[in-house]
C-alpha cells in the first residue's frame, strides 16, 4: 500500500479520474500538482477549486517537458501510454508510477468484479450490476461505466461487490487482479495507443494474472483471444457461449441456460443482436458465481434495454426506425450492429482514424441487408472502397456535410418498415468532442424530423 501523506504526488490529467484522484489526495494530506496540457482558461472553475485547497499546476503546451521529475509517487490517468517517454524516465529516477485504478484495488475492502473486452464491457457491467441489485447485495458500478472509482470507497462493505468495467489503459500496469474476472471478445483496438495487438492484448491479460486459486474467472468459449487467458490464471475457469454448450452459460436454439438450467428464450430479450446474447450470457453466470439466485437474473435480464448509444432505439417515425450506435468505433461492433437486423438497413458510418481494416466491414454490408450507405469523415473513402471491392452495388452517399444533413438524407432513403442505423465504426474526433456527442447530435435531428 502507497503511503500518500505528506508526498509529493503528480496528477496526470484533470478529467473525471484525475479530479476524483485530488480529492482523495487532499484528504491524505499529499502534496499535489496537476499536469495537463490544457490551459488554464480550459479547466473552468475546477482550476481555482483546487488552487485555493492547495493544489499546484503544469499546464499548457509543454506542460511535461523537464517536469515529471522529482516526484515520490505518478497518477497517471487512462489517456496517458505507460510507456511515455516522461513517465518511464521519472521511474528510472525512482518515482512509483500508479493510477486510480491500482489504489482502488489497494483500498477496496470489498469484493471487486472486473470486466474487460474489446466490446461490450458497459452492457455486460451494468447488466451484472442489474442482476445483484435485483438480489439484494450490495454492489457498485464504477470504473469507465458508473461513479469514479475513489469516491466509492467509504461506502463499500466488506461483503459489497464493485463492479468494474476496466480498459486496457486501465490494466496495463496492474499488480492485482479482481476477485471474478470477466473477460469478452478481443480484437485488435487501440493501436494508436498501444505499439501493437500484442501490447493490447498483453494489457487486457493483467485482469487474470494476478489472480489467487480462490478467485473465479469468466471466458469467451467462441473466441480464442478469450479463451487464451485461462493459461494466465491461478482462478477456476468458467465459460460463456452462444453457439454451444458450456461450463457455465450458454445459448443452444434460440434457448438461454445456466449450468444446464433454461433461463429463457433469446427472443424475450429486450436488447438486439446476437453480440448481446454474449453479454447476457457472461452477465448471468458472473451474477450465479457472486452469488445471485436465478430468479434474480431472470428479472434483471429480460427487463434489461441497453445502455445509451448502444443499439439504442432512438424513435419509430412514419414506420420507420431509427437507432443510435455511436459507441460503435470500430468494424467488428458495426459488424454486429448490422448483423442484429433483417429489415432493410439505411446505414450511417465513418469517422476518424483508429488505424481499424474495414474489409471483413465492407463484406458484411454487401451480403447484409444493406441498401444504402451513407459514409461521414476520414474513414468515408477506405469504407467505400472495401463496400464496393466485396461487391456492394447499394446507394452510397458521400460524405454529407453534418450529421442533421446525414440523419435527413437516411430519412429520405428509408421506406416504412426499414431501419436507419448510425453504427459508424469509427471513432468521432474528426467531426465531435467524442461518440457521446455524436449520438446525442444524432438523436436530436432525429426527434426534429
Amino acid at each position: 500500500m502507497i503511503q500518500l501523506s505528506g508526498k509529493k504526488v503528480a496528477v496526470l490529467g484533470l478529467g473525471i479520474e484525475g479530479k476524483d484522484l485530488c480529492q482523495f489526495l487532499l484528504k491524505k494530506d499529499a502534496q499535489v500538482t496537476v499536469f495537463d496540457q490544457k490551459e488554464q482558461s480550459n479547466l473552468e472553475e475546477d482550476y481555482w477549486v483546487f488552487k485555493k485547497q492547495g493544489i499546484n499546476f503544469s499546464l499548457g503546451k509543454d506542460y511535461l517537458k523537464n517536469r515529471l521529475l522529482g516526484f515520490e509517487i505518478i497518477f497517471r490517468s487512462p489517456g496517458f501510454r505507460r510507456l511515455i517517454p516522461e513517465i518511464v524516465e521519472a521511474e528510472k529516477r525512482g518515482s512509483t508510477i500508479s493510477s486510480s485504478t491500482k489504489l482502488f484495488f489497494d483500498l477496496c475492502p470489498g469484493r471487486i468484479i472486473g470486466v474487460t473486452g474489446t466490446k461490450g464491457k458497459g452492457t455486460t457491467t451494468t447488466l451484472i450490476y442489474q442482476i445483484l441489485k435485483n438480489d439484494g447485495q450490495g454492489a457498485f458500478l464504477a470504473g469507465n461505466i458508473g461513479g469514479p472509482v475513489l469516491s466509492l470507497l467509504p461506502k463499500i462493505k466488506s461483503e459489497d461487490w464493485a463492479v468494474l468495467e476496466l480498459s486496457s489503459f486501465q490494466l496495463q500496469d496492474m499488480e492485482k487482479s479482481p476477485h471474478l474476472a470477466v473477460v469478452l471478445f478481443i480484437s485488435s483496438e487501440h493501436l494508436d495507443y498501444h505499439q501493437d495487438t500484442k501490447e493490447y492484448i498483453e494489457a487486457k491479460s493483467q485482469i487474470v494474472r494476478h489472480q489467487k486459486r480462490d478467485d473465479l474467472t469468466v471466458l469467451n468459449a467462441d473466441d480464442a483471444t478469450s479463451c487464451s487467458f485461462a493459461d494466465f490464471t491461478q482462478a477456476d475457469v468458467f465459460y460463456y457461449s452462444r453457439h454451444q454448450k458450456v461450463n457455465g452459460s450458454y445459448v443452444v436454439n434460440g434457448k438461454l441456460y445456466l449450468f444446464n438450467q433454461l433461463v429463457g428464450e433469446v427472443d424475450q430479450l429486450q436488447i438486439r443482436g446476437q453480440h448481446n446474447w454474449e453479454n447476457v450470457c457472461a452477465s448471468i453466470i458472473a451474477g450465479h458465481l457472486a452469488g445471485a439466485s436465478l430468479s434474480s437474473i431472470k428479472k434483471a435480464v429480460f427487463s434489461f434495454k441497453g445502455l445509451e448509444h448502444r443499439l439504442e432505439l432512438v424513435r419509430k417515425f412514419n414506420g420507420v426506425d431509427f437507432y443510435n450506435d455511436s459507441f460503435s468505433t470500430t468494424p467488428e461492433t458495426a459488424i454486429a450492429a448490422v448483423s442484429a437486423f433483417s429489415e432493410p438497413i439505411i446505414l450511417i458510418a465513418g469517422g476518424s482514424e483508429k488505424g481499424s481494416d474495414f474489409t471483413q466491414l465492407g463484406k458484411e454490408i454487401s451480403r447484409s441487408s444493406v441498401k444504402s450507405l451513407i459514409l461521414l469523415g476520414e474513414m468515408a473513402d477506405r469504407i467505400k472502397k472495401a463496400s464496393q471491392k466485396a461487391g456492394f452495388e447499394g446507394k452510397i452517399i458521400f460524405r454529407p456535410k453534418s450529421i442533421k444533413t446525414a440523419v435527413e438524407a437516411a430519412y429520405k432513403e428509408a421506406d416504412k418498415g426499414e431501419v436507419v442505423l448510425l453504427s459508424p465504426a469509427c471513432a468521432s474526433f474528426d467531426m465531435f468532442k467524442n461518440y457521446k456527442e455524436r449520438g446525442k447530435q444524432f438523436k436530436h435531428h432525429v426527434q426534429a424530423l
